[in-house]
């Protein structure tokens, strides 16, 4: 696994790496030729020259942690950590969106941003010997400058951390309750798969009320897909096509004056029984209502995956423990944490 660490200035990028290094990790360092000049090799282990220079320099917190190497250019970069997949590498204080993009190509890369409030990471610079003011305004120029990445780079980690720990002991204990090296975070299992295509289908979603999407899969390929809304051939819903949804009801009234199919009703009717067959495993980002589930009993699904619940919970529950359907929550793993 290859970790790259982003963030705003003090965040605790330098703490978060060194955190990695306690889990057996090795730190790389990138540093392109744009600071200082090139003495060495474009991969070369780190020596205490090197790090003189750097810390010297003041281009980066490298210099506080042993360096396993530091490449100077993204080829070597790329070359060493692709043949190296195996072992477990650390890079902090991404800077450079070129780089950050050739590394997202690689399956073994996992992206964790960092940040926490402006008044708090103003405290931890204090070494540093600048205003309040000052710190601002290098802290917007950071992020804000039209020909700053950091932004774009910081929005695009795959795990974001907000860290407002006291001390480096309580921000260690909360990362690992974050659990970062579940292999799951770079490859998403099944549930995680397939649940990530009913939010998708979702999206398609026209029904005022709730975006709902649905995906049935048959040994781990997909049967069919739905989401919530009129029929075909009728006004949608979100341009007035159910004067029920319109109406801002709450959640179960007035249902049989509704004209929307549900997520799991449109799955189903595209997939047809004979698709379906006994092994077939139901994914929805909401759980069923009593209508969806009778007809998923009906069907002959065999399994329910859902992620967040719904207001009839304990009927569908209650229907499908009797129908020998397993019903069970999905709980993906923690992409954000505020700490």
């Amino acid at each position: 696994m290859l970790v790259g660490i982003s963030g705003t200035l003090s965040s605790g990028k330098t703490e978060v790496a060194r955190y990695f290094t306690f889990q057996g990790f090795k730190v790389i360092a990138y540093l392109p030729n744009r600071d200082i000049k090139l003495k060495y090799n474009a991969c070369t282990p780190a020596s205490d020259e090197l790090n003189q220079e750097l810390e010297q320099l003041a281009i980066q917190d490298y210099a506080r942690m042993e360096n396993h190497k530091v490449f100077h250019d993204i080829d070597s970069l790329l070359e060493f950590v692709t043949i190296n997949w195996r072992e477990n590498y650390v890079i902090s204080h991404i800077d450079d969106i070129s780089m950050l993009k050739a590394l997202q190509k690689r399956p073994f890369f996992l992206h964790i941003s960092i940040d926490a409030p402006i008044y708090l990471r103003y405290k931890r610079s204090r070494q540093y010997h600048k205003t309040l003011d000052e710190f601002v305004m290098e802290n917007d120029e950071a992020l804000f400058n039209v020909k700053s990445p950091l932004l774009e780079i910081n929005n695009q980690a795959q795990v974001k951390i907000i860290n407002t720990s006291s001390s480096t002991k309580d921000l260690f204990i909360k990362l690992s309750e974050l659990n970062l090296l579940d292999p799951t975070r770079l490859r998403p299992n099944w549930d995680s798969y397939f649940m990530r295509l009913a939010d998708l289908a979702a999206l398609r979603s026209n029904c005022m009320k709730r975006r709902v999407g649905c995906v049935i899969v048959r040994e781990n390929r997909v049967v069919a897909t739905g989401y919530n809304g009129t029929p075909r051939h009728l006004l949608n819903c979100n341009e007035g096509g159910c004067s029920r949804c319109n109406q801002g009801q709450g959640s179960g009234a007035n249902l049989s004056t509704c004209l929307c199919l549900h997520a799991e009703e449109n799955a189903l009717l595209e997939a047809g029984r004979d698709r379906i067959r006994d092994e077939s495993v139901l994914y929805c980002n909401t759980c069923p209502c009593l209508t969806c589930s009778i007809k998923i009993v009906q069907s002959g699904i065999r399994e329910v995956v859902y992620a967040q619940s719904y207001s009839m919970d304990e009927q569908s529950h209650k229907v499908m423990s009797d129908a020998n359907i397993i019903l069970r929550q999905y709980q993906p793993p923690v992409d954000g944490i505020f700490i």
